[in-house]
Parts: C-alpha cells; structure tokens; sequence
C-alpha cells in the first residue's frame, strides 16, 4: 500500500495563478460537469493553459491525484497494472522430530499501477495529453466510464477480476488537435463519454494578468509586451503563432536583469527578437527572423508614438 501511495500526489492551489473571470467561467463550467459525473476533455495548442487549467481544477476538488502523461508506448497494463516479481512462501513442519516437511509456493506479485489505483480510492486522475496514447491502450477507459467497472486480468493473487469504480473518482483529459509526430485521433466511443472544453488563445486582460502574475513587473510594462506578442499573432505572418509563455519569457527575462522595456537600451527589442523567433518557427529561418523582427518594431514604435515607453530600440 505504502509503493502504491508514492504515486500520488497531494493536490495544493498552485501559489501564482492567476483567475480572471475568463478562468473562472472555464472552471465553473469544468466543475459543474465533473459535479454531474462526466470526465472533462481540455482541448486546445500549445499555450493555451490546459495542464495548469487540470492540475488548478484538481485542487478544487481537494481529492488526492494521480497523473499519466501520454506516450506512443504506454499500454493497457500501464494503466492498470502488471505482474512484477514473485511472492516466495516456505513453511518448514518440524511437528515430528524425525520428519522433516517442507511446502514451498510461488506466486506473481501483481502490482496496481495508475488508473486502478485512481478507481479503486476514488481519487482524481489527470490524463495529460492523452492522445499521445495509442487508442487500444486506452480502450479500459471506455468501461470505467459507461459501466463504471473496470475489467481486470485474471489470476491476481485471488483478488477480483472486476473492479467497481468509486463514486468519487473524476478524470481530467488534455489533448493537443496539432498534428504532430506521435498524436493518434482519439477513438469516437471514448470521445463521447467526456465533455471535451475547446481552449483558445487567452483574452486581453487574462494574458496581462498572468504576464505580471508570473513576473512581478509593473501593470505598464505587462501590457508592453502583451501588445507585442498580440500583435505579432495577429499579423498572421509566423509559422506559429505566439502564446502567452512568450509573454512570460519577455517579462521574466527583463524582471532577472532588472530592466524595464524603457530603460533597455536596445536589450529589450534583442530579448523579444530571440524569444519570439525561435518561438514562432519550427527550423528557425532567416525569412521568419526578419518578419518578426520588422513586426515587432512596428508595435514597439507604435506604442513609442503612444507615449508609453522611451529608449526601447
């Protein structure tokens, strides 16, 4: 039991989150689903909050949690658990001082893993990306949904074959829809036994919030570089169009050397050309490094002409 509770982790509001009341609409709609018995999908790009979102949500619900991440190679007993080791039994019958009797047996240790774990307590599964998976390892999701059993394999040490899902066990999904190496399409059947909650960009003041949140600078300076990375999504000329952690990069570098996009002398147009270059553009090209650089000029003169900022390039 003890190996088994290594597993988990205790969940605690996270110290710097930042909860607009564009999060709080997300949450209490999550919340209110989870409340009615229905696991809940975050999807959305990179960027968007959906692991932060998951592990926020969590902590509301103050239930221990316990968390797999995707991968190309998890299987169905990944999830479930396996047989690892042996039990050894020897019993020694000196009963009669002449006669020596002796039993041995050896059984395979089964060993619960994640999600059995999640089920059999109750506790709050995070299932981060989960289309990374192949769908067939996901398939024991589909039972513990719908019937709220989970099939086990036979023969584990005289223990049930099926296990009856707590009541109280919640699941939290996260999926990336880029298509990128090692993503799989998630199964239909899966699919609609969950409320899958489409994440997109953040609003204006939720990424100003969180910039100055994560980075202590002043409320002026945040809305700086904001407009910067807004600015450079907006144009629609990268590969990739940039999220609020360049946002946090910009403004945690700039709080570190302890300057302000005023004060720079030309570094703070240096940090958002690197951030934003290699952020935007897969192979890092000359013509995308450009594009950026001219962009962000333009909002940095932009925002020059407003009076806001001096001595930035």
């Amino acid at each position: 039991m003890i190996e088994e509770m290594t597993t988990v982790l205790e969940p605690s509001p996270l110290p710097d989150f930042v909860e607009t009341k564009y999060i709080k609409d997300i949450v209490n709609r999550a919340l209110s689903y989870i409340k009615a018995g229905f696991p809940v999908h975050f999807r959305g790009g990179s960027g968007t909050g959906k692991t932060t979102l998951a592990m926020h949500i969590a902590s509301k619900l103050k239930k221990p949690v316990v968390m797999i991440h995707g991968d190309e190679e998890l299987t169905t007993s990944d999830l479930t658990g396996g047989e690892h080791g042996y039990r050894f039994r020897k019993v020694v019958d000196r009963f009669v001082s002449r006669v020596l009797k002796l039993e041995e047996d050896m059984v395979k240790h089964w060993v619960d893993n994640r999600l059995t774990l999640a089920c059999r307590y109750g506790f709050t599964l995070i299932y981060d990306e989960f289309t990374r998976s192949k769908p067939e390892a996901n398939n024991i999701l589909l039972s513990v949904f719908q019937e709220k059993m989970m099939d086990l394999p036979m023969g584990r040490g005289g223990e049930e074959s099926y296990l009856k899902v707590d009541p109280e066990f919640t699941a939290i999904f996260t999926s990336n829809p880029e298509e990128y190496a090692g993503v799989h399409k998630s199964q239909d059947a899966l699919r609609d036994r969950m409320i899958t909650m489409d994440l997109d960009y953040f609003d204006y003041d939720t990424e100003v919030a969180i910039t100055q949140g994560k980075s202590k600078l002043s409320r002026s300076d945040a809305e700086m570089i904001v407009n910067i990375v807004r600015g450079l999504r907006e144009s629609g000329k990268c590969e990739f169009a940039p999220t609020v952690r360049g946002c946090i990069m910009i403004a945690k570098t700039l709080k570190t050397q302890g300057i302000t996009p005023a004060k720079s002398n030309g570094a703070f147009m240096a940090i958002c050309h690197d951030i934003l270059s290699s952020e935007t553009s897969r192979i890092g090209s000359k013509t995308n490094q450009n594009r950026v650089k001219k962009v962000v000029k333009g909002i940095i003169e932009k925002e020059l002409g407003m009076g806001k900022t001096r001595n930035l390039a």
